[in-house]
């Protein structure tokens, strides 16, 4: 059993970093918070041309297979970069319609979503009643009932409301047509919602990594009675607090992607600790930021309120640290 990415999967991260930072993400960030959705959607067409939605596909629908570790891996780049998007959504629900190979749905859906020709959003009830980014989806999938054992494709959703993540349009979607019913469904759901809440802790390790490295960067530049403020012992055990956080997060992120890999029992057990950990240390980097830097971190027009306002959204999403905390004490 191995715990840390290989090189080939470390490349791949490498890659998508670059990548990224040659796409000015910040722009795209904020322009998808706007309702402009187009420098968005050139960022979700690299996403998808490297390869990053097939990592949920099977290989009969032409992705990669279900790979979690090389999904943890580009999911951490896309926190690091902040990207938009229904990003965690399109892979819970290509998830979710793998599942139903024998009566079409997985063919009529996943093909394009893992060449990202199509943008889905998800909702279900461990998800909380709101889509992500259902404004800017082709699809909108929707698992409802009690037991939640149906699956619609929503006709129309709710005007967008407000988030703590500008970039993180919320809608009440409204369901449509019926795609599916039946224990599956349901089945089918626990599963998507495991892989969504794995790729939120990714992304949320990967934002609180940039939130250090911006951090640090500030504290080494910005100075303060005649030398840099990271000089100082306050600061210095503030940003040691958060490396450690965020370096504990990690093997717990490597050990849930083992576990969905082998499909283990305790896979959901060991996402929850995961989404816990990395989601916790990267609020931790957030407030941290915000002391160091001091009143510009406050400032919308600084870049770094893009990865502030992510790490408290992400916090929430895919399952509360409560909720997490509870799945994990009664595994």
């Amino acid at each position: 059993m191995r715990f840390l990415p290989d090189a080939e999967q470390t490349a791949f991260g490498r890659n998508l970093d670059r990548m990224f930072a040659a796409a000015d993400t910040p722009s795209a960030v904020r322009a998808w918070a706007r309702g402009e959705h187009g420098p968005g959607r050139e960022l979700w067409a690299r996403v998808a041309g490297a390869g990053v939605f097939g990592l949920a596909v099977p290989e009969a629908h032409g992705g990669s297979g279900l790979l979690p570790v090389e999904l943890g891996v580009a999911f951490v780049e896309l926190g690091r970069h902040a990207a938009p998007g229904p990003l965690v959504e399109t892979v819970a629900a290509a998830v979710l319609l793998g599942r139903f190979a024998g009566d079409g749905l997985a063919g009529a859906w996943l093909p394009r979503i893992c060449t990202g020709q199509v943008m889905a959003s998800l909702a279900m009830p461990c998800g909380g009643p709101y889509a992500l980014d259902a404004d800017a989806a082709d699809a909108v999938l929707v698992v409802s009932g009690d037991p939640a054992d149906d699956l619609h494709l929503a006709r129309d959703c709710d005007p967008v409301q407000a988030s703590l993540d500008p970039a993180r349009r919320l809608a009440r979607p409204r369901d449509g047509e019926l795609l599916a019913t039946g224990p599956g469904v349901r089945e089918a759901a626990c599963c998507a919602a495991d892989w969504a809440a794995f790729a939120t802790a990714a992304q949320a390790l990967g934002v609180g990594l940039a939130l250090l490295d911006r951090t640090v960067g500030y504290a080494r530049q910005r100075t303060q009675f005649g030398v840099p403020i990271g000089s100082f012992q306050a600061v210095k055990h503030r940003l040691a607090d958060v490396l450690i956080g965020l370096e504990f997060a990690r093997p717990l992120l490597h050990g849930a992607a083992v576990a969905l890999a082998g499909r283990a029992p305790e896979a959901s057990a060991e996402v929850a600790a995961a989404k816990v950990a990395a989601c916790e240390a990267a609020y931790a980097a957030a407030r941290t930021a915000l002391q160091v830097h001091g009143a510009v971190g406050y400032t919308a027009e600084y870049d770094l309120s893009l990865w502030i306002g992510k790490a408290r959204a992400l916090r929430g999403a895919w399952g509360t640290p409560a909720e997490c905390r509870a799945k994990v004490l009664h595994k």
